[in-house]
Protein backbone atom coordinates (compact mmCIF):
# COMPACT_ATOMS: atom_id res chain seq x y z
CA UNK A 1 0.00 0.00 0.00
CA UNK A 2 1.25 3.26 -0.68
CA UNK A 3 1.23 5.94 2.10
CA UNK A 4 -1.61 9.24 0.75
CA UNK A 5 0.65 12.48 0.98
CA UNK A 6 -1.09 15.38 2.80
CA UNK A 7 -2.64 18.41 0.84
CA UNK A 8 0.05 20.54 3.07
CA UNK A 9 3.13 18.40 1.85
CA UNK A 10 2.10 18.75 -1.74
CA UNK A 11 1.48 22.17 -1.56
CA UNK A 12 5.19 22.42 -0.03
CA UNK A 13 6.33 20.67 -2.63
CA UNK A 14 4.48 22.31 -5.56
CA UNK A 15 5.72 25.58 -4.23
CA UNK A 16 9.64 24.27 -3.42
CA UNK A 17 9.59 23.24 -7.01
CA UNK A 18 8.01 26.57 -8.58
CA UNK A 19 11.15 28.60 -6.75
CA UNK A 20 13.59 25.94 -8.14
CA UNK A 21 12.23 26.49 -12.09
CA UNK A 22 12.25 30.15 -11.28
CA UNK A 23 16.19 29.62 -10.46
CA UNK A 24 16.88 27.33 -13.29
CA UNK A 25 15.03 29.94 -15.48
CA UNK A 26 17.61 32.80 -13.99
CA UNK A 27 20.41 31.31 -14.87
CA UNK A 28 19.12 30.47 -18.67
CA UNK A 29 18.30 33.98 -19.44
CA UNK A 30 21.96 34.80 -17.99
CA UNK A 31 23.25 31.75 -19.89
CA UNK A 32 21.55 30.63 -22.72
CA UNK A 33 22.29 27.40 -24.25
CA UNK A 34 24.11 27.49 -27.66
CA UNK A 35 22.86 25.32 -30.40
CA UNK A 36 25.07 22.55 -31.51
CA UNK A 37 24.21 21.58 -35.18
CA UNK A 38 26.66 18.31 -34.88
CA UNK A 39 24.33 16.75 -32.04
CA UNK A 40 21.22 19.32 -32.54
CA UNK A 41 18.57 17.20 -30.11
CA UNK A 42 21.64 16.79 -26.96
CA UNK A 43 21.69 12.45 -28.21
CA UNK A 44 25.16 12.46 -26.50
CA UNK A 45 23.74 13.67 -23.38
CA UNK A 46 21.73 10.23 -23.38
CA UNK A 47 24.49 7.77 -23.70
CA UNK A 48 26.85 6.29 -20.58
CA UNK A 49 30.22 7.45 -19.93
CA UNK A 50 31.41 4.00 -21.10
CA UNK A 51 29.39 4.85 -24.50
CA UNK A 52 30.53 7.72 -25.28
CA UNK A 53 34.44 6.60 -24.74
CA UNK A 54 33.94 3.79 -27.50
CA UNK A 55 32.00 6.42 -29.82
CA UNK A 56 35.59 8.38 -29.37
CA UNK A 57 37.79 5.13 -29.72
CA UNK A 58 35.67 4.44 -33.16
CA UNK A 59 35.50 7.84 -34.28
CA UNK A 60 39.47 8.61 -33.63
CA UNK A 61 40.31 4.82 -34.94
CA UNK A 62 37.89 5.79 -38.47
CA UNK A 63 39.56 8.80 -39.09
CA UNK A 64 42.86 8.45 -38.18
CA UNK A 65 42.84 5.00 -39.92
CA UNK A 66 40.27 4.43 -42.60
CA UNK A 67 39.43 7.81 -44.04
CA UNK A 68 42.48 8.23 -45.50
CA UNK A 69 42.53 4.77 -47.38
CA UNK A 70 38.72 4.85 -48.23
CA UNK A 71 39.32 7.11 -52.03
CA UNK A 72 42.03 4.79 -53.60
CA UNK A 73 39.76 1.70 -52.09
CA UNK A 74 36.69 3.21 -53.74
CA UNK A 75 38.09 3.44 -57.24
CA UNK A 76 39.79 0.20 -57.32
CA UNK A 77 37.33 -1.62 -55.76
CA UNK A 78 40.37 -2.45 -52.90
CA UNK A 79 39.14 -4.10 -49.67
CA UNK A 80 42.05 -4.48 -47.08
CA UNK A 81 41.65 -7.04 -45.14
CA UNK A 82 43.57 -5.92 -42.49
CA UNK A 83 41.21 -3.49 -41.47
CA UNK A 84 39.09 -6.07 -39.78
CA UNK A 85 42.16 -7.05 -37.49
CA UNK A 86 42.79 -2.99 -36.61
CA UNK A 87 38.88 -3.27 -35.67
CA UNK A 88 39.63 -6.53 -34.10
CA UNK A 89 42.62 -4.96 -31.73
CA UNK A 90 40.61 -2.33 -30.55
CA UNK A 91 37.58 -4.91 -29.30
CA UNK A 92 34.70 -3.55 -31.92
CA UNK A 93 33.43 -6.62 -33.54
CA UNK A 94 31.11 -8.79 -32.29
CA UNK A 95 31.32 -5.76 -29.61
CA UNK A 96 27.45 -6.87 -27.95
CA UNK A 97 28.67 -10.52 -27.61
CA UNK A 98 29.62 -11.34 -23.78
CA UNK A 99 32.65 -13.72 -23.36
CA UNK A 100 34.71 -15.02 -26.51
CA UNK A 101 37.14 -12.51 -26.37
CA UNK A 102 34.57 -9.77 -27.16
CA UNK A 103 33.63 -6.68 -25.68
CA UNK A 104 29.90 -7.28 -24.39
CA UNK A 105 29.00 -3.81 -24.54
CA UNK A 106 25.74 -2.32 -24.87
CA UNK A 107 23.64 -2.40 -28.38
CA UNK A 108 23.99 1.67 -27.93
CA UNK A 109 27.60 1.48 -28.00
CA UNK A 110 28.18 -1.10 -30.78
CA UNK A 111 25.74 1.43 -32.90
CA UNK A 112 28.70 4.48 -31.99
CA UNK A 113 30.89 1.97 -33.44
CA UNK A 114 28.71 1.43 -37.04
CA UNK A 115 27.85 5.51 -37.06
CA UNK A 116 31.72 6.20 -36.62
CA UNK A 117 32.44 3.66 -39.13
CA UNK A 118 29.76 4.38 -41.90
CA UNK A 119 30.53 7.98 -41.55
CA UNK A 120 34.21 7.08 -43.71
CA UNK A 121 31.99 4.60 -45.93
CA UNK A 122 29.48 2.31 -45.85
CA UNK A 123 31.59 -0.44 -47.57
CA UNK A 124 33.76 -0.22 -45.06
CA UNK A 125 30.97 -0.61 -42.15
CA UNK A 126 29.09 -3.15 -44.79
CA UNK A 127 32.31 -5.34 -44.27
CA UNK A 128 32.11 -5.08 -40.39
CA UNK A 129 28.84 -5.44 -40.03
CA UNK A 130 28.71 -9.00 -41.91
CA UNK A 131 31.90 -9.82 -39.46
CA UNK A 132 29.95 -8.91 -36.09
CA UNK A 133 26.17 -9.01 -36.64
CA UNK A 134 25.78 -11.74 -39.23
CA UNK A 135 28.28 -13.84 -39.15
CA UNK A 136 29.69 -13.70 -35.22
CA UNK A 137 25.98 -12.86 -34.21
CA UNK A 138 24.55 -15.96 -35.81
CA UNK A 139 27.55 -18.84 -34.36
CA UNK A 140 26.95 -17.01 -30.90
CA UNK A 141 23.17 -16.97 -31.49
CA UNK A 142 22.36 -20.45 -32.30
CA UNK A 143 25.68 -22.10 -32.42
CA UNK A 144 27.12 -25.23 -29.85
CA UNK A 145 29.25 -24.15 -27.43
CA UNK A 146 32.08 -25.77 -29.16
CA UNK A 147 31.32 -23.71 -32.71
CA UNK A 148 31.37 -20.73 -30.19
CA UNK A 149 34.94 -21.45 -28.85
CA UNK A 150 36.03 -22.68 -31.99
CA UNK A 151 35.63 -19.87 -33.99
CA UNK A 152 34.26 -16.67 -32.05
CA UNK A 153 37.68 -15.93 -30.09
CA UNK A 154 39.27 -15.57 -33.54
CA UNK A 155 36.60 -13.82 -35.72
CA UNK A 156 36.60 -11.05 -32.37
CA UNK A 157 40.21 -10.33 -33.14
CA UNK A 158 39.92 -10.41 -37.18
CA UNK A 159 41.56 -13.01 -37.34
CA UNK A 160 39.38 -15.79 -38.94
CA UNK A 161 36.96 -14.04 -41.48
CA UNK A 162 33.04 -14.54 -41.63
CA UNK A 163 30.48 -14.47 -44.30
CA UNK A 164 26.57 -14.52 -44.31
CA UNK A 165 24.80 -17.02 -47.39
CA UNK A 166 21.07 -15.91 -47.39
CA UNK A 167 20.62 -14.34 -50.89
CA UNK A 168 20.54 -16.54 -54.12
CA UNK A 169 20.37 -15.34 -57.58
CA UNK A 170 16.68 -16.08 -58.41
CA UNK A 171 15.85 -15.27 -54.41
CA UNK A 172 16.40 -12.01 -53.03
CA UNK A 173 13.57 -10.44 -51.14
CA UNK A 174 12.27 -14.03 -51.15
CA UNK A 175 14.50 -16.43 -49.37
CA UNK A 176 12.18 -18.61 -48.63
CA UNK A 177 12.31 -20.02 -51.85
CA UNK A 178 16.18 -20.53 -51.76
CA UNK A 179 17.01 -23.95 -54.11
CA UNK A 180 20.35 -24.44 -52.41
CA UNK A 181 19.97 -27.80 -50.61
CA UNK A 182 22.33 -30.58 -48.22
CA UNK A 183 21.22 -33.92 -48.37
CA UNK A 184 23.02 -36.96 -46.16
CA UNK A 185 26.61 -37.09 -48.22
CA UNK A 186 27.31 -40.52 -50.35
CA UNK A 187 30.63 -41.63 -49.43
CA UNK A 188 31.24 -39.60 -46.35
CA UNK A 189 29.22 -40.72 -43.56
CA UNK A 190 28.94 -38.19 -40.66
CA UNK A 191 28.61 -35.87 -43.59
CA UNK A 192 25.94 -33.56 -45.34
CA UNK A 193 26.59 -32.71 -49.22
CA UNK A 194 25.73 -28.90 -49.87
CA UNK A 195 24.89 -27.83 -53.11
CA UNK A 196 23.39 -24.32 -54.69
CA UNK A 197 24.46 -21.02 -55.37
CA UNK A 198 24.32 -17.55 -53.09
CA UNK A 199 24.87 -13.66 -54.52
CA UNK A 200 25.64 -10.12 -53.70
CA UNK A 201 27.75 -11.50 -50.20
CA UNK A 202 30.27 -9.18 -48.66
CA UNK A 203 32.77 -10.92 -47.57
CA UNK A 204 33.02 -14.20 -49.65
CA UNK A 205 36.05 -14.24 -51.44
CA UNK A 206 37.96 -13.57 -48.99
CA UNK A 207 35.89 -15.34 -45.51
CA UNK A 208 37.44 -17.98 -43.72
CA UNK A 209 33.86 -19.65 -42.41
CA UNK A 210 30.73 -19.41 -44.88
CA UNK A 211 27.58 -19.04 -42.54
CA UNK A 212 25.08 -21.02 -45.37
CA UNK A 213 21.80 -21.29 -45.06
CA UNK A 214 20.11 -24.39 -47.10
CA UNK A 215 17.50 -26.46 -47.37
CA UNK A 216 17.80 -29.70 -45.67
CA UNK A 217 16.75 -32.02 -48.39
CA UNK A 218 15.38 -34.93 -45.72
CA UNK A 219 12.79 -32.27 -44.20
CA UNK A 220 12.33 -28.81 -46.37
CA UNK A 221 13.77 -26.78 -43.45
CA UNK A 222 16.14 -24.10 -43.99
CA UNK A 223 19.36 -24.90 -41.66
CA UNK A 224 22.03 -23.12 -40.85
CA UNK A 225 26.17 -24.64 -41.93
CA UNK A 226 29.42 -23.31 -40.66
CA UNK A 227 31.58 -24.03 -43.73
CA UNK A 228 35.36 -24.00 -43.56
CA UNK A 229 36.94 -22.76 -46.73
CA UNK A 230 40.25 -25.17 -46.15
CA UNK A 231 38.86 -28.09 -45.66
CA UNK A 232 36.38 -28.15 -48.94
CA UNK A 233 38.15 -30.32 -51.65
CA UNK A 234 39.23 -28.52 -54.50
CA UNK A 235 36.44 -27.84 -57.05
CA UNK A 236 33.17 -27.93 -54.32
CA UNK A 237 33.54 -23.86 -53.31
CA UNK A 238 33.84 -20.82 -55.42
CA UNK A 239 33.72 -17.65 -53.89
CA UNK A 240 34.07 -15.38 -56.98
CA UNK A 241 33.98 -11.63 -57.07
CA UNK A 242 31.46 -9.51 -58.28
CA UNK A 243 32.98 -6.63 -59.74
CA UNK A 244 31.82 -3.21 -61.61
CA UNK A 245 29.79 -2.28 -58.70
CA UNK A 246 28.08 1.40 -58.51
CA UNK A 247 28.51 1.46 -54.82
CA UNK A 248 30.03 -0.49 -51.55
CA UNK A 249 33.06 -0.13 -53.69
CA UNK A 250 35.31 0.27 -50.67
CA UNK A 251 33.86 -3.64 -49.46
CA UNK A 252 34.29 -6.66 -51.49
CA UNK A 253 31.36 -8.71 -52.41
CA UNK A 254 31.09 -12.06 -54.22
CA UNK A 255 29.40 -14.94 -54.81
CA UNK A 256 28.91 -18.22 -53.00
CA UNK A 257 29.01 -21.47 -55.64
CA UNK A 258 28.82 -24.83 -53.67
CA UNK A 259 28.91 -28.26 -55.61
CA UNK A 260 28.47 -30.73 -53.25
CA UNK A 261 30.68 -29.99 -50.94
CA UNK A 262 31.18 -32.18 -47.50
CA UNK A 263 30.00 -30.48 -44.22
CA UNK A 264 30.00 -32.38 -40.83
CA UNK A 265 27.08 -32.73 -39.16
CA UNK A 266 29.10 -30.78 -36.21
CA UNK A 267 28.74 -27.39 -38.33
CA UNK A 268 24.92 -27.31 -38.60
CA UNK A 269 23.37 -25.24 -36.27
CA UNK A 270 21.71 -27.74 -33.99
CA UNK A 271 18.30 -26.61 -33.20
CA UNK A 272 17.48 -23.60 -35.08
CA UNK A 273 14.89 -24.29 -38.25
CA UNK A 274 13.19 -22.06 -41.29
CA UNK A 275 13.18 -17.70 -41.93
CA UNK A 276 13.43 -17.60 -37.49
CA UNK A 277 17.41 -18.02 -37.88
CA UNK A 278 18.74 -16.23 -41.03
CA UNK A 279 16.22 -13.11 -40.00
CA UNK A 280 17.38 -12.88 -36.23
CA UNK A 281 20.85 -12.42 -37.98
CA UNK A 282 19.53 -9.71 -40.63
CA UNK A 283 17.43 -8.01 -37.35
CA UNK A 284 20.88 -7.32 -35.55
CA UNK A 285 22.50 -5.88 -38.76
CA UNK A 286 19.36 -3.91 -39.45
CA UNK A 287 19.20 -2.31 -36.46
CA UNK A 288 23.26 -1.51 -36.97
CA UNK A 289 22.13 0.16 -40.30
CA UNK A 290 20.06 2.22 -39.18
CA UNK A 291 22.75 4.33 -36.97
CA UNK A 292 25.27 3.57 -39.71
CA UNK A 293 23.82 5.49 -42.50
CA UNK A 294 22.78 8.44 -40.01
CA UNK A 295 26.77 8.49 -39.72
CA UNK A 296 26.99 8.71 -43.24
CA UNK A 297 24.62 11.73 -43.73
CA UNK A 298 25.94 13.30 -41.01
CA UNK A 299 29.34 13.49 -42.88
CA UNK A 300 27.16 14.57 -45.46
CA UNK A 301 25.84 17.84 -43.48
CA UNK A 302 29.77 18.30 -42.59
CA UNK A 303 31.13 18.49 -45.83
CA UNK A 304 28.24 20.40 -47.36
CA UNK A 305 28.20 22.95 -44.71
CA UNK A 306 32.03 23.51 -45.43
CA UNK A 307 31.74 23.72 -48.53
CA UNK A 308 28.94 26.28 -48.63
CA UNK A 309 30.94 28.42 -46.19
CA UNK A 310 34.18 28.44 -48.05
CA UNK A 311 32.57 28.27 -51.87
CA UNK A 312 31.93 32.32 -52.83
CA UNK A 313 29.11 33.52 -55.99
CA UNK A 314 27.77 36.45 -56.73
CA UNK A 315 29.03 39.73 -54.98
CA UNK A 316 31.99 37.49 -53.06
CA UNK A 317 29.10 36.12 -51.04
CA UNK A 318 29.08 32.38 -49.18
CA UNK A 319 26.73 30.49 -50.36
CA UNK A 320 25.38 29.59 -47.52
CA UNK A 321 23.97 32.99 -46.98
CA UNK A 322 21.21 31.63 -49.25
CA UNK A 323 17.97 30.51 -48.48
CA UNK A 324 18.10 27.42 -50.83
CA UNK A 325 21.04 25.89 -49.18
CA UNK A 326 20.22 26.62 -45.36
CA UNK A 327 17.07 25.02 -45.88
CA UNK A 328 18.63 21.70 -47.65
CA UNK A 329 21.04 21.95 -44.47
CA UNK A 330 17.88 22.03 -42.20
CA UNK A 331 16.38 19.21 -43.39
CA UNK A 332 19.45 17.29 -43.95
CA UNK A 333 20.00 18.05 -39.95
CA UNK A 334 16.59 17.07 -38.82
CA UNK A 335 16.15 13.85 -39.90
CA UNK A 336 19.63 13.03 -38.62
CA UNK A 337 18.62 14.50 -34.82
CA UNK A 338 15.43 12.43 -35.53
CA UNK A 339 17.02 9.13 -36.52
CA UNK A 340 19.97 9.24 -33.90
CA UNK A 341 17.00 9.44 -31.24
CA UNK A 342 15.25 6.62 -32.76
CA UNK A 343 18.01 4.21 -33.01
CA UNK A 344 19.03 4.83 -29.39
CA UNK A 345 15.15 4.52 -28.34
CA UNK A 346 15.58 0.69 -30.06
CA UNK A 347 18.90 0.40 -28.72
CA UNK A 348 17.50 0.20 -25.27
CA UNK A 349 14.74 -1.48 -25.58
CA UNK A 350 16.92 -4.43 -27.05
CA UNK A 351 18.93 -4.73 -24.42
CA UNK A 352 15.60 -4.82 -22.09
CA UNK A 353 14.64 -7.62 -24.39
CA UNK A 354 11.50 -5.05 -25.17
CA UNK A 355 12.52 -4.34 -29.16
CA UNK A 356 9.84 -6.23 -31.68
CA UNK A 357 11.56 -6.72 -35.29
CA UNK A 358 9.16 -3.74 -36.64
CA UNK A 359 10.50 -1.65 -34.87
CA UNK A 360 13.79 -2.28 -36.70
CA UNK A 361 12.03 -2.37 -39.81
CA UNK A 362 10.69 0.57 -39.65
CA UNK A 363 14.47 2.84 -38.57
CA UNK A 364 15.99 0.83 -41.06
CA UNK A 365 14.06 1.47 -43.28
CA UNK A 366 13.35 5.04 -42.67
CA UNK A 367 16.79 5.91 -41.50
CA UNK A 368 18.06 4.96 -44.35
CA UNK A 369 15.39 6.59 -47.15
CA UNK A 370 16.03 9.76 -45.29
CA UNK A 371 19.61 9.89 -45.10
CA UNK A 372 19.85 9.03 -49.37
CA UNK A 373 17.12 11.39 -49.87
CA UNK A 374 19.46 13.97 -47.97
CA UNK A 375 22.66 13.22 -49.30
CA UNK A 376 21.13 13.38 -52.81
CA UNK A 377 19.81 16.72 -52.03
CA UNK A 378 22.96 18.02 -50.53
CA UNK A 379 24.79 16.74 -53.28
CA UNK A 380 23.54 19.59 -55.09
CA UNK A 381 24.76 22.04 -53.46
CA UNK A 382 28.18 21.38 -54.61
CA UNK A 383 27.48 22.26 -58.45
CA UNK A 384 29.56 20.25 -61.13
CA UNK A 385 32.27 20.05 -58.63
CA UNK A 386 30.02 17.11 -57.27
CA UNK A 387 31.43 14.48 -60.26
CA UNK A 388 34.98 14.87 -58.22
CA UNK A 389 35.02 11.99 -55.69
CA UNK A 390 37.44 14.78 -53.66
CA UNK A 391 34.47 16.39 -52.26
CA UNK A 392 33.43 12.57 -51.07
CA UNK A 393 29.71 13.42 -51.46
CA UNK A 394 29.24 11.44 -54.70
CA UNK A 395 30.28 8.27 -52.91
CA UNK A 396 27.86 8.39 -50.17
CA UNK A 397 25.34 8.75 -52.49
CA UNK A 398 26.13 5.88 -54.19
CA UNK A 399 26.70 3.80 -50.78
CA UNK A 400 23.39 4.95 -49.37
CA UNK A 401 21.41 3.74 -52.55
CA UNK A 402 22.36 0.34 -51.59
CA UNK A 403 21.95 0.71 -47.93
CA UNK A 404 18.73 1.11 -49.03
CA UNK A 405 17.91 -1.55 -50.95
CA UNK A 406 19.94 -4.66 -49.51
CA UNK A 407 19.07 -6.50 -46.22
CA UNK A 408 15.01 -5.33 -46.74
CA UNK A 409 14.17 -3.39 -49.40
CA UNK A 410 12.49 -0.03 -48.52
CA UNK A 411 9.12 -1.37 -49.83
CA UNK A 412 9.27 -4.52 -47.87
CA UNK A 413 9.96 -3.11 -44.69
CA UNK A 414 6.98 -0.63 -45.47
CA UNK A 415 4.95 -3.77 -46.19
CA UNK A 416 6.55 -5.93 -42.67
CA UNK A 417 5.00 -2.62 -40.90
CA UNK A 418 1.66 -2.54 -42.94
CA UNK A 419 1.15 -6.31 -41.77
CA UNK A 420 1.80 -5.40 -38.35
CA UNK A 421 -0.48 -2.58 -38.28
CA UNK A 422 -3.78 -3.98 -40.35
CA UNK A 423 -2.68 -8.04 -39.42
CA UNK A 424 -3.25 -8.14 -43.53
CA UNK A 425 0.11 -10.24 -45.23
CA UNK A 426 0.34 -8.48 -48.24
CA UNK A 427 3.08 -10.70 -49.41
CA UNK A 428 1.22 -12.86 -51.49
Amino acid sequence: MFKPVCRQTVRQLRAASRCQNVGVTKRYMHAPLAFDWKDPLGASNLYTEDELAIAETAESYCQERMLPRVLEAFRNEEYDRKILEEMGELGLLGATIKGYDCAGVSSVASGLITRAVERVDSGYRSGMSVQSSLAMGGIEEFGTEEQKERFLPGMAKGKILGCFGLTEPNHGSDPGSMESVAKPHPTKKGYYSLSGSKTWITNSPIADVLLVWAKLQQTGKIRGFLVEREKCPPGTLETPKLGNKNGLRASITGMIQMDDIPVPHENMFPDIEGLRGPFSCLNSARYGIAWGVIGALEDAIARTREYALERKQFKGNPIAKYQLVQKKLADATTDAAYGILAAYQVGRLKDEGKAAPEMISMIKRQNCDRALVNTRTLQEVFGGNAVSDEYHIGRHVSNLFVTQTYEGQSDIHALILGRAITGIQAFC
